[in-house]
């Protein structure tokens, strides 16, 4: 996302040697384009570590109203994610990645509980590493800070994870509620709609005008 965990969680990665590939969903035309404006920076801000990167865009606003339409409400959030990292395990197979990365830390958000978190690691066969899970909002907040991320991340967007956002989402979810909760929807055709919408974009460092 554009936010602050994010590019903590992927500097975090680039430092331990990795190369990072990002990507990043956004829910235009529902809300405006500011989230993909900010991951447009924030890339280009971390390429600094690697020289090159690529950003894919995906647009999931289509998607989320699909799951809308047809799921509980409680588990949107969580089917949400579960759709983004079969999205992104796709994309990973194209770059030749061999993890995901996430930003959340354990218990900042109620779709980042360990329940949740178990829920969501099913749906993909990639490993999803979470540089951040232990550490508090303070220490995050003192990393983008010292990696310069965090005046462009409190910067106001319209982020997919504020859309159709329901009053009271689970806490807790069973791998059988969510799969029972995908019977109404074309998983496969969904995740294609993904991948067609993807925008590519390329990054060097120094930035070349």
């Amino acid at each position: 996302s554009g936010g602050i965990d994010s590019p903590v969680a992927a500097w975090r990665t680039l430092s331990r040697g990795c190369q990072v590939s990002f990507v990043h969903f956004q829910s235009f035309p529902y809300l405006d384009a500011s989230s993909r404006d900010k991951a447009i920076t924030l890339t280009q801000s971390l390429t600094r570590w690697q020289y090159k990167s690529r950003l894919h865009v995906v647009s999931f606003g289509d998607i989320q109203h699909k799951i809308v339409a047809a799921c509980p409400a409680p588990l949107r959030v969580v089917l949400y994610r579960r759709f983004m990292v079969r999205i992104a395990q796709a994309i990973a197979e194209q770059e030749r990645a061999e993890a995901l990365v996430t930003g959340e830390s354990l218990g900042q958000v109620a779709s980042q509980t360990l329940s949740n978190m178990a829920t969501i690691d099913q749906a993909t066969t990639l490993p999803i590493l979470r540089p951040l899970v232990g550490l508090d909002k303070e220490s995050i907040i003192d990393e983008a800070r010292k990696i310069e991320t965090y005046e462009t991340s409190i910067e106001p967007d319209q982020d997919c994870c504020t859309l159709f956002i329901p009053r009271n989402p689970a806490t807790h979810s069973s791998v059988e509620q969510l799969i029972a909760a995908e019977e109404a929807l074309d998983v496969d055709a969904l995740v294609a709609e993904g991948l067609e919408s993807v925008e590519l974009l390329e990054f060097s460092w120094p930035e070349v005008n």
